[in-house]
């Protein structure tokens, strides 16, 4: 059994918007990631999944709920005092055009985190350290004086890689990573994390809405919806025999890669996503339901074990 490396217990999270009025972002929300694993974390837009992520490594502050790394309670220390962990939990952005400062060149965006924590003495050992990880996500030396507009989005994002890496993580939450670049250059940066995670021992919450991509990198797949965790389990076992009806809905709407082997007889999900301002009483998923009842409507599902890690939060998949 892997060692937890970081556990979230009950996290809630909710954003102000307008007078009076609450987007419920995350909503009692109970995760744990085992160190060396990839967890997937997928989900229709709107649906939490960022803010978790960002929660799980303090980026953001629950308004309930508890942190731990390692079994320690981080949730209620100050910054200077959670200093020692943020080093550990490093995040890539999706947006490879907006998360580099346009002002530095290479050497200066991926001598931040060094600079911050005071990893080399002199700027000999500094420039180094920033050439020996730019070589580890496979860009040349020479662009060491290059500036962000002046690459591709797949070199980009592989700068971006290089910074997170400068801190020595534990975990990276890969925050949609590959959704902003071609289909060919996402195998690429999806190839690489895998080498990465394989050399470094490396941990990974990889969040994103295309599921081939997740099938492909994740140990384990952590569905949510509205805000909530509708299932989580091994990865092979989800994409067989998802118990929610909501991730059967969401493995139903993947598109074969031969049109000719559609299933066009699959139910589709119908309807509109509930507003998180002011979310439906019950099982958040129950508005877009077939098999809803009063007792969805009224009782919020809790997560229940059906062996082997694989969970669902219906009340109908476990009777």
């Amino acid at each position: 059994m892997s060692e937890i490396l970081i556990e979230g217990r009950n996290l809630t999270k909710e954003f102000t918007a307008g007078r009076k009025k609450k987007v419920h972002a995350v909503t009692d929300v109970s995760l744990q990631i085992l160190q060396g694993e990839t967890l997937g974390l997928v989900g229709e837009s709107g649906c939490g999944k960022s803010t978790l992520g960002r929660l799980l490594i303090r980026l953001l502050k629950p308004d309930s709920g508890r942190l731990l790394v390692h079994g320690e309670d981080v949730t209620d220390l100050s910054d200077k005092e959670f200093g020692k962990y943020r080093r550990q939990l490093q995040l890539i952005f999706q947006d490879p055009y907006a998360s580099l400062d346009p002002r530095l060149c290479v050497r200066d965006l991926i001598a931040e985190p060094l600079k911050t924590w005071h990893v080399c003495r002199t700027k000999e050992e500094l420039t180094q350290r920033v050439l020996e990880k730019m070589e580890e996500v496979g860009v040349p030396g020479e662009y060491l004086y290059r500036y962000p507009h002046q690459f591709s989005g797949g070199q980009r994002q592989r700068i971006g890689i290089a910074r997170a890496l400068a801190a020595q993580p534990e975990l990276i939450v890969c925050d949609e990573p590959v959704s902003a670049l071609d289909v060919p250059v996402q195998n690429q940066i999806l190839n690489l994390l895998n080498q990465l995670q394989e050399s470094k021992g490396l941990t990974y919450l990889f969040i994103s809405h295309d599921l081939s991509v997740v099938r492909h990198i994740s140990d384990r797949v952590c569905v949510m919806f509205l805000g909530t965790i509708c299932e989580i389990g091994k990865t092979q076992e989800v994409f067989q025999n998802p118990m929610h009806p909501y991730t059967r809905f969401l493995m139903n709407a993947i598109l074969p890669p031969d049109p000719h082997r559609r299933n066009d007889q699959a139910e589709l999900l119908s309807g509109e996503i509930p507003s998180a301002v002011n979310p439906p009483s019950g099982c958040r998923f129950h508005t877009r339901c077939p098999y809803a009842d009063e007792r969805c409507r009224r009782e919020m599902p809790a997560l229940q074990d059906a062996g082997d890690g694989h969970q669902a939060a219906c009340h109908h998949t476990m009777n």
